[in-house]
């Protein structure tokens, strides 16, 4: 072997061991590295991660523990926006460190992404208009002709599933749940606990239909990048702290979000 050749080995060979470290360092060195943490959070989700357009503030559960978290860490908090129909390729493309939204554990969702140990749990409803001719209760629901609306993204569409007879449709824009419900282009869209009572305070024409049993019961939990083991530790610890600590047990009430919360 000519010395020409060792020579470009062995500077290929100090580029590899070079970059491993910055290759697997992981979110948290990131975040602590930078003295910062990037949360995603959808803003239209009421008590959870909302952006109130009467003060222009951020508010909800996860609002308050995404700062409760950053404490945690001693570093400086950044929301970045996202949704339901796209955090995935956000969490991906690496332009946040963890998701604190509300994220509904799902089968095909754990494909893409790794879950800390929930902290909320909700059961489905659906909101209807008060003066709907024939949707009186849950029951009257899955039946011939009926449309019922879900958000794209969200663990709604898997619940969809179980209805055998009603048409589904899947929007994408921000209210247009509620609009199609409201003007009878549609006639009930199917919510969780926290969407539910933002609903009721703001519109006066909306009635919320409750299962008469569990229905597809689904728990809430922070998400990250698949292949982070060191990130999903620290903040599965963080959640447990919050449990042990009250922290949990405080931003919940403050949101309303009590009789949901996973406490223990």
């Amino acid at each position: 072997m000519s010395k020409h050749i060792k020579v470009l080995i062995g500077v290929f060979l100090a580029m590899v061991l070079n970059t491993a470290p910055a290759l697997a360092a992981g979110h948290l060195d990131r975040v602590k590295d930078s003295n910062e943490l990037r949360v995603c959070h959808w803003p239209a989700y009421y008590a959870i991660s909302y952006n109130n357009p009467k003060s222009g503030k951020l508010e909800g559960i996860d609002i308050g523990l995404a700062e409760e978290l950053a404490k945690d860490l001693s570093v400086q908090l950044t929301f970045v926006k996202t949704s339901f129909a796209t955090f995935i390729k956000d969490i991906q493309a690496d332009k946040c460190d963890i998701a604190m939204f509300g994220v509904g554990i799902t089968e095909a969702r754990a494909k893409f992404l790794d879950y800390s140990e929930p902290y909320l749990r909700s059961d489905i409803y659906a909101i209807v208009t008060k003066s709907h001719p024939t949707l009186k209760t849950w029951d009257d629901m899955d039946k011939t002709g009926h449309i019922l609306v879900v958000q794209k993204g969200t663990f709604m569409e898997d619940a969809a599933s179980a209805f055998q007879n009603a048409s589904i449709l899947s929007v994408v824009k921000f209210q247009q749940r509620e609009q199609e419900v409201r003007t009878g282009r549609a006639d009930a869209f199917l919510t969780d606990f926290p969407y539910g009572k933002k609903i009721l305070v703001t519109y006066d024409w909306a009635k919320l239909l409750e299962p008469s049993k569990p229905f597809w019961t689904t728990e809430y939990a922070y998400a990250i990048n698949k292949g982070d083991p060191d990130w999903l530790a620290y903040i599965n610890g963080f959640v447990e702290r919050i449990k042990s600590d009250g922290r949990l047990k405080k931003h919940a009430e403050d949101n309303g979000l009590l009789p949901i919360a996973i406490l223990k």
